[in-house]
């Protein structure tokens, strides 16, 4: 049996990671469960699954959840109790769905503690990726990666990590794919939100539509299988079937192929080294028709290569690019600022950032963390 921790349950990750362990049978048991501030869903969740601990992010609705949760459900709440449920002895693998960088204290503590880790949180590992992959290496960690592209990258590599000569990293297009770049700021936001493949959160699904998202995994990629971002190459394959690709040192190339469903790299995180039943839809081949490629406009998705040059840089770069990019979102979210000003805002960010390039610690990443953050909200509120 092994038992679980899904720190993020009511986001979309983890409402489809419970869904995958409610399809494919025993073997799973839902020991603990978090979520930010959707108290009446962590509520529902509880009651169903009544697990040990659930945590709320909001102290606010503590004692609602605490009233309504089943009798020796213990509540805990904010980062103090996402800490907690990263270390408890009765927790195997922590699935970790939590946004932003909210994610990194207890994913650091899981690995001290070392569980079996499957990651969904970008922030974490591209602002503090040679953190939390030198301290897995130290605990003999292994990080299962959920993200679709990740996941792909990581079945197409397992055990022959040493032949691999170039990554190529799928994506649809997103939202404005085929939007002309000067129409970008006369959309309703409830455009840019309509992803065409993915039902995802509000925040990856502007990072999406910026192309940011694609960044962020280049840096990901990067320190999940250790190769250079240089090797790392983001291909437009707007029919999202081929999850990503890696090409070998024979220059042999292996996909992943599968219909585009978030719960298929969940099931393999939590099943690895196994797989189990198919839950999702299988691919029809011959109803698939073209699978089309080619490379991203940088020009009108700047945020691409604002990417690349923090991964080149590295250091606190790296954290900075995420709290601008977090705060920009939000803002653009929030109307403050236009669709088309995030890339530059996250820019000027970046430009006033003083990197020193050394060995970065936790506290390098946190300061440099909030700094960016306190950035944005000048650059935003003027």
């Amino acid at each position: 049996m092994k038992r679980i921790a899904i720190l993020g349950s009511t986001g979309s990750i983890g409402v489809n990671a419970l869904d995958v362990i409610s399809k494919i049978g025993g073997g799973f048991s839902v020991v603990a469960l978090s979520g930010d501030s959707n108290s009446e869903l962590l509520i529902r969740q509880a009651r169903a699954w009544k697990p040990k601990i659930v945590s709320i992010g909001n102290e606010l609705l503590a004692g609602k959840v605490n009233r309504a949760v089943p009798k020796g459900t213990k509540v805990v709440c904010g980062g103090i109790g996402l800490r907690e449920i990263a270390t408890r002895s009765d927790v195997d693998m922590v699935l970790f769905a939590v946004s932003g960088t909210a994610c990194l204290i207890p994913l650091l503590d899981a690995v001290k503690n070392r569980k079996e880790i499957a990651l969904a949180n970008k922030e974490a590992l591209v602002s503090a990726g040679p953190v939390v992959t030198a301290l897995a290496r130290k605990n003999d960690v292994r990080i299962i990666p959920i993200d679709s592209e990740h996941s792909a990258i990581f079945q197409c590599i397992y055990g022959r990590p040493e032949y691999v000569s170039k990554i190529y990293l799928t994506g649809s297009g997103g939202p404005l794919l085929n939007v002309s770049a000067k129409r970008f700021d006369k959309l309703p936001v409830g455009f840019i939100l309509k992803h065409p493949r993915w039902k995802m959160g509000r925040k990856i699904t502007v990072d999406s539509a910026t192309m940011m998202n694609k960044g962020l995994e280049i840096i990901e990629a990067k320190y999940l299988f250790g190769i250079d971002e240089k090797k790392i190459e983001v291909l437009i394959h707007p029919e999202a079937v081929v999850h990503s690709m890696v090409e070998f040192s024979d220059a042999s190339v292996i996909a992943q192929l599968a219909v585009p469903d978030m719960r298929l790299p969940i099931e393999y995180a939590l099943t690895f080294p196994g797989r189990s039943k198919a839950i999702v839809r299988k691919v029809d081949f011959s109803k698939a028709g073209a699978l089309t490629f080619r490379k991203p406009d940088v020009k009108k998705f700047p945020c691409l290569r604002l990417a690349r040059e923090a991964a080149a840089s590295g250091g606190t770069a790296l954290a900075v690019l995420c709290a601008a990019d977090e705060g920009a979102v939000k803002h653009f979210l929030e109307r403050r600022i236009k669709f088309s000003d995030i890339p530059g805002v996250i820019e000027k960010v970046m430009s006033r950032h003083k990197n020193a390039r050394k060995e970065i610690s936790v506290e390098d990443v946190l300061n440099a963390d909030s700094w960016a953050k306190e950035e944005t909200d000048i650059l935003c509120y003027r």
